[in-house]
């Protein structure tokens, strides 16, 4: 259906977040090693980056490597670390060229020293840049997230700066990581997977949510279409009624 519809470019989410998965299905299927998938994935990161530009997306959020991530099997978190640094050495004029801020949530000091001095001095080069802000999630989890959250906030109160009733949403979202950002407008997820995956929790509670079984390294402008598409066929209501939102 959607291939016989346009994008209404007044209606594109401004932010949109991506848990990209199967990868490693993806090289598995084909007989290959995990570590093939995630380098195909860094692939389409790039294309979807770009699509991203031409659509007029603002914000675009990546679950790139999750606090539970750090158990898989050391040669592969060997092996993606390489990949992130390699990759941020080989996309940071491509990221400069397209006008694209960089910029990271995330326990980033838990990355080895190498990968976490490549991405600060990335974000730091494209810290002017005023196209989409490509936000990558590394070493990341909500319930990490919440919890620093909450920690930061006891401390405020232990300390006198603040007082029980300034405790609020407003409060909590202050001390998330992902603070300097707007909530998602559309979360993807791709390879079939119906879960979260502690992901945004707090971010997503009105986010409209697209799953599809295309891999992560197959999903392409067109998928990225389908999926904003999908969004805009959608009435979102914040709890209100259609007839509130239509009034």
């Amino acid at each position: 259906m959607s291939g016989n519809v346009n994008i209404d470019n007044n209606r594109v989410p401004r932010h949109i977040a991506i848990i990209m998965d199967g990868n490693g299905r993806w090289a598995k299927k084909k007989g290959l090693n995990r570590i093939f998938g995630h380098q195909a994935g860094v692939n389409t990161v790039r294309k979807i980056t770009e699509a991203c530009v031409e659509f007029g997306v603002k914000y675009l959020t990546l679950y790139a490597f999750s606090t539970e991530n750090w158990n898989r099997p050391k040669e592969e978190v060997d092996a993606l670390m390489t990949l992130l640094v390699d990759s941020i050495e080989k996309e940071t004029p491509d990221l400069m060229k397209n006008n694209v801020r960089l910029l990271a949530i995330g326990d980033l000091a838990r990355l080895p020293q190498k990968a976490e001095e490549k991405f600060r001095n990335c974000m730091k080069l494209t810290s002017a840049n005023t196209g989409v802000n490509l936000v990558l999630a590394l070493s990341y989890s909500s319930r990490w997230e919440i919890t620093d959250a909450v920690r930061q906030i006891a401390r405020l109160l232990s300390n006198g700066t603040i007082d029980i009733n300034d405790v609020n949403e407003d409060l909590i979202s202050q001390h998330l990581t992902t603070n300097h950002i707007p909530d998602p407008d559309l979360l993807i997820r791709t390879s079939g997977e119906l879960r979260i995956s502690n992901f945004l929790l707090w971010q997503l509670a009105y986010s409209e949510l697209y799953f599809t079984d295309v891999y992560w390294p197959d999903f392409d402008k067109e998928e990225l279409r389908k999926a904003i598409i999908s969004y805009q066929q959608r009435e979102r209501r914040y709890g209100k009624t259609s007839e509130q939102i239509n009034n």
